[in-house]
């Protein structure tokens, strides 16, 4: 009976990406890893003090976990920039976007690729592909680019390109897209009240334009009432993932939530029925940023229901499945390659500066 139950919910934590405290291995650490077997691990500034220290961490991650991890980090530039105290600060999107180079929007993703790759991280979580609307300017500032979906779509393209020839895999967000947000949904629910035609027309298009460019795409935690007559995040919602993002959008990358620990979620769900209803809709990964007892309620909760709902089983099994193949796919990506000498950290930080001079002049008007 033992084994039976292990084979069922064998490769659950394939569904986990996991943040942690601590910038060094602890044995804690590595029993949480060891049990889970998670999907990836993301890290921040408390977890990362100099280039080295990093790389060793994400080294050590991947050795308790038998299959290769997706190890992540929040890059974008600007406000969003996790190794400012370590190589120095990067331009923002909208900074960058100012130049109206798309040679320099693909630099932009390259110079930050090519920095994640020398530390050991083979994802970024960028760029942000919300548009620039008047509603949200206080809470995105120069995470966005353009109100216009088209000009958000290029600068995306591009980025993408830059980290993919850096050996980076990038990810649209915050899908379907917080434009239209008032609220930061790190700590509230964002209500987005537009119809579905104009949200296709306007905030989908990036999406819908970059699918196939996309390997993952992440669901933010606003709410769309006038989609699902309701006020459901769109990160808890099967009209969202399944039927608009899978179905009519034909996306065939991986799925992954945003923090399942934001206000904008909890405010919905507790954690462990966050994961399920996440997992449920048709994501494939959830991410929880904090708090080990979260991450061990949410993986609990996902054993617990796989057990009794057969359903549920078969939709997890699916995205087991899928993760397989996207590794396999991305294998040599996904390798924790060497460490970088100091010399060529050294050769970064100022490629990433005279990148950041480079940028100012070319947006002077």
């Amino acid at each position: 009976m033992g084994s039976l139950r292990e084979s069922r919910i064998s490769g659950i934590g394939q569904l986990l990406i996991v943040g942690f405290d601590g910038a060094e291995m602890t044995a804690r650490l590595a029993s949480l890893l060891t049990r889970l077997q998670p999907a990836g691990v993301i890290l921040f500034v408390r977890n990362i003090k100099s280039a080295e220290q990093t790389w060793r961490l994400l080294r050590d991650c991947q050795k308790c976990v038998s299959t290769p991890l997706f190890t992540c980090v929040d890059l974008e530039g600007g406000q969003v920039d996790r190794f400012r105290d370590v190589l120095g600060p990067a331009p923002s999107a909208a900074e960058a976007f100012a130049t109206g180079d798309r040679k320099l929007f693909r630099k932009h993703g390259q110079v930050i690729g090519e920095n994640c790759r020398a530390l050991g991280f083979n994802v970024d979580f960028a760029p942000a592909l919300d548009l620039a609307f008047e509603a949200s300017r206080a809470v995105m500032s120069s995470r966005a680019v353009s109100p216009n979906p088209r000009q958000t779509a290029a600068y995306g393209r591009e980025f993408l390109a830059g980290l993919r020839a850096a050996k980076v895999l990038g990810c649209g967000k915050h899908f379907p897209g917080l434009g239209e947000g008032r609220l930061d949904s790190h700590h509230e629910l964002p209500v987005i009240d537009k119809p579905l035609k104009k949200l296709w027309a306007e905030d989908l298009l990036p999406y819908r334009m970059l699918r196939r460019q996309l390997p993952f795409v992440m669901i933010s935690h606003g709410a769309y009432p006038q989609v699902t007559h309701d006020k459901t995040p769109a990160s808890l919602s099967k009209i969202w993932i399944t039927g608009i993002l899978r179905k009519r959008m034909g996306y065939r990358g991986l799925i992954v939530s945003d923090d399942l620990v934001m206000g904008g979620v909890l405010s919905a769900a507790p954690i462990g029925e966050a994961a399920v209803e996440f997992i449920r809709a048709g994501g494939d990964l959830c991410l929880i940023c904090h708090r080990q007892d979260y991450i061990m309620q949410a993986y609990e909760q996902l054993v617990e229901t796989v057990e009794r709902d057969p359903t549920f089983a078969r939709r997890v099994a699916d995205s087991a499945r899928r993760m397989l193949a996207f590794k396999k796919k991305w294998k040599k990506v996904l390798h924790h390659g060497k460490q970088p000498p100091a010399a060529t950290i050294e050769k970064l930080s100022r490629k990433l500066w005279e990148f950041g001079e480079q940028v100012r002049l070319e947006s002077l008007p």
